[in-house]
């Protein structure tokens, strides 16, 4: 064994006889000098809430015709969509107007976007008491 290795080995043997050896342990008995006492605390969160909401809306299949002096027919009594559908005028001659609407279904009919921020703030304030 090397010089350099016992001598290591005799410092691990050395701090272990220290650690080995009776140490006397004393307390002392603390005895609070107040009588009374009283503690205030206050406690203030504040919160930010940031808020996107986007709310589209789709429409059903619509078909639906509306006007003066028009009088529409179909065989199959399939609405204005059918190919059988026909539109003639009521008395010939006379002013008319016609307007035919027609939607697919799963259109968007609107897209409605809220950007709002909610601010809050709390505060608690509580109050201790105590007295011997």
């Amino acid at each position: 064994m090397s010089y350099g290795k016992e001598k290591r080995r005799m410092k691990k043997l050395w701090l272990l006889s220290l650690l080995l050896l009776p140490t006397a342990v004393k307390a002392e008995l603390v005895t609070p000098q107040f009588t009374q006492g009283s503690m205030n605390s206050t406690t203030t969160t504040t919160q930010e809430i940031v808020e996107e909401i986007t709310t589209t809306t789709y429409g059903s299949a619509l078909n639906k015709w509306s006007g003066e002096n028009i009088t529409h027919t179909s065989a199959s009594s399939g609405g204005i969509a059918d190919s059988d559908s026909i539109f003639t005028l009521h008395t010939a001659g006379d002013p008319f107007s016609l307007e035919v609407v027609t939607r697919a279904a799963s259109q968007v009919l609107s897209i409605t976007e809220i950007e709002r921020e909610i601010d809050t703030t709390s505060t608690t304030v509580s109050l201790s008491v105590f007295s011997q």
